[in-house]
């Protein structure tokens, strides 16, 4: 939205008396008054509040003054006007449910109400039309955060096409777009490791589709990694839905069928699904089955028997691309961005006993 002049814009609200525009009744002050006593634009007097831009400072003293004369505080809606935008952040998840979700959007959401950015979510799986409520969104939107794989490669380039600023949220990198990622493979390796050499087990199964997360993907790697290593059998992954029942089913599968002594699932909720297929199968977690999850979501810290898994920032992960988002669109030349968040083995009673839990 181009920025507009004073001139004409702004309604006069002095009396047939004279008196200055705060003393009319009920009247409040607008962002066009402000420009309007200080005789410059609505885009000046936002960027003298926000200190966005350099301002001639006898400029910036004449806009103060009319803001404090006539006692003007900001609204979202004058933001957005100064600013040519829409105040608005989008996000384009693949699902909602379940915590990790949760936390992540929290973390979003608290930076952007202290940014004065609301939020527009769109989720995408099982949803038609993908392509066309992208390209919807980013029409509503400043910027947007793509999480994992809530589209495809063709929809993000689409986006990109429209110059669109973009934060990668738990997806691989793309060129000239900002990713934030938290570390798998590593953590993955060392999980496996725990489970071969601390515990001895032989005989290790991944639960998780590699297929539709590239988290799980690089969570698999890792696990393969440490197999290889200790030249163990490998056998290719169970995919299964990212959440409980998904997990209870899946696991329930693969231990009437081919049993391991440990599951190493993508992440907690899976998790808490395969302790509730081994217990109704009459298995006990860990003496007849190590288990492990991926997140430490709170459920995973009063599961009894304690879930051990890896701890990942979530709400860190949602705050960080709000505030990389806000700065992509605050600075005009701004080399495109890469993150990787640390991630932490926490150890407890499902995989095994030892000398201490939740180390």
């Amino acid at each position: 939205m181009k920025a507009l002049s004073w001139a004409g814009q702004a309604p006069d609200h002095s009396d047939s008396h004279g008196l200055g525009a705060a003393a009319a009744p009920g009247w409040e002050p607008t962002i066009y008054a402000v420009a309007a006593q200080a005789n410059v634009s609505i885009a000046t007097v936002s960027r003298v509040l926000r200190g966005s831009a350099p301002v001639n400072p006898e400029t910036r003293e004449r806009v103060l003054a009319a803001v404090a004369d006539l006692g003007y505080t900001p609204s979202r809606s004058a933001r957005s006007l100064a600013e040519g935008q829409h105040a608005a952040h989008g996000i384009l998840f693949p699902g909602l449910s379940g915590p990790y979700f949760a936390e992540v959007v929290l973390g979003y959401e608290e930076v952007a109400a202290e940014l004065g950015r609301s939020v527009l979510v769109v989720c995408t799986h099982g949803r038609p039309a993908v392509r066309e409520r992208a390209m919807d969104l980013a029409s509503r939107v400043d910027g947007m955060v793509v999480l994992g794989r809530a589209v495809d490669g063709e929809v993000i380039a689409a986006l990109q096409s429209k110059r669109l600023p973009l934060v990668l949220l738990g997806h691989d990198p793309v060129e000239e777009a900002d990713s934030i990622n938290a570390e798998n493979a590593d953590s993955a390796y060392a999980l496996a490791m725990h489970l071969i050499h601390d515990h001895g087990y032989r005989s290790l199964a991944f639960l998780g589709d590699t297929h539709g997360s590239s988290d799980t993907s690089q969570r698999w790697r890792g696990f393969r990694r440490a197999l290889l290593e200790a030249e163990l059998p490998i056998s290719e992954p169970t995919p299964c839905p990212l959440n409980e029942d998904g997990g209870r089913r899946a696991a329930e599968r693969l231990l009437r069928e081919q049993p391991p002594r440990a599951l190493a699932c993508a992440n907690d909720e899976i998790a808490l699904g395969a302790i509730g297929a081994a217990e109704a199968l009459g298995l006990r977690v860990p003496d007849d089955l190590a288990i492990t999850g991926w997140d430490d979501v709170m459920a995973a810290r009063h599961s009894r028997p304690g879930l051990t898994t890896v701890r990942q920032p979530m709400r860190e992960l949602g705050s960080m691309a709000a505030r990389w988002l806000h700065e992509r669109l605050n600075t005009n030349q701004l080399a495109p961005r890469h993150a990787v968040l640390p991630t932490h083995l926490v150890i407890r009673a499902s995989c095994g006993n030892h000398s201490e839990e939740d180390q």
